[in-house]
């Protein structure tokens, strides 16, 4: 029943079609591969950061890739790569900005006169704009398309989950024991919704000071590995907090780093999807 309440067929309490989907249909000049979904209980873990990064490692393996930023509200994948509107209509749709590293993105900030510019709207308003960016855009062929999907569990990121393909959902999370209750609550959305989670990542677990042999756990050591196991999901690993990579966001040049860990996640995630 959950599934449907995004519908236009739902009147109280009642479905009113043996039928209903409440999916968008895609643009028919798009070829779609895989959707990912980069979601996280909350925000502030980094969840974006682990979409870009991710992205670029699919990349360097030679795949098409594009990012949909379903962050509306607080967008920062452009940001982050350095790239800038405006974006250009065509009769096949709203062509996305493309990266140095050739990755295809579509973000509000695009579409923004300035990049600093608040979004207020309501929800309803930001759904239908990440309906849009689904199906109104010229995504062209993709290997993989990556959602970074808005935090938290409420209307947005509902309306997302219900209205988009998604092929499998990473959770992020980072070592506090808040953010890891948030992140029970998170996986049990995407379970109900029936989409299939991939695993959980757990970002900002540790750093490794230079000339030290061992990483010094900024935050204490996280349990995700335990939760994850408890919740019958896997574990994906933790992820470092690495002075290049936030100075190259920072400027937007995060295609520029590179990362073995994150093309060992790829590798994974790759295999989890064949």
């Amino acid at each position: 029943m959950e599934k449907c309440q995004g519908c236009n067929h739902f009147k109280d309490g009642k479905c009113g079609t043996s039928t209903c989907t409440v999916e968008e249909e895609i643009n028919p000049f798009n070829k779609i591969n895989k959707v990912i979904g980069i979601m996280s209980g909350k925000g502030g873990v980094g969840k974006s950061t682990v979409t870009a990064m991710l992205a670029n490692a699919l990349a360097a393996k030679g795949n098409k890739v594009g990012i949909l930023d379903g962050d509306i509200i607080g967008p920062s994948i452009a940001k982050l790569f350095g790239v800038k509107g405006p974006t250009h209509n065509t009769e096949k749709g709203l062509l996305p900005v493309v990266s140095k590293n050739k990755i295809k993105i579509m973000s509000m900030n695009l579409l923004l006169p300035n990049e600093t510019d608040p979004v207020i709207w309501r929800g309803p308003v930001v759904g239908n704009v990440i309906k849009q960016f689904w199906k109104d855009v010229f995504w062209g062929e993709l290997d993989y398309l990556l959602i970074d999907f808005p935090p938290g569990t409420g209307d947005v990121a509902l309306t997302a989950m219900q209205s988009l393909p998604v092929d499998g959902i990473i959770m992020v999370t980072a070592p506090q024991s808040l953010v890891q209750m948030i992140v029970e609550k998170g996986v049990k959305m995407v379970q109900k919704m029936d989409k299939p989670i991939l695993g959980v990542l757990e970002n900002m677990s540790y750093v490794q000071p230079p000339g030290y042999p061992e990483p010094y756990y900024l935050f204490g050591k996280g349990r995700t590995k335990e939760v994850v196991s408890k919740l019958g999901l896997e574990f994906l690993g933790g992820l470092p907090i690495e002075k290049e990579m936030v100075e190259l966001a920072d400027v937007g040049k995060i295609h520029q780093h590179e990362s073995q860990l994150f093309i060992n996640l790829a590798e994974r995630v790759e295999s989890l999807l064949r």
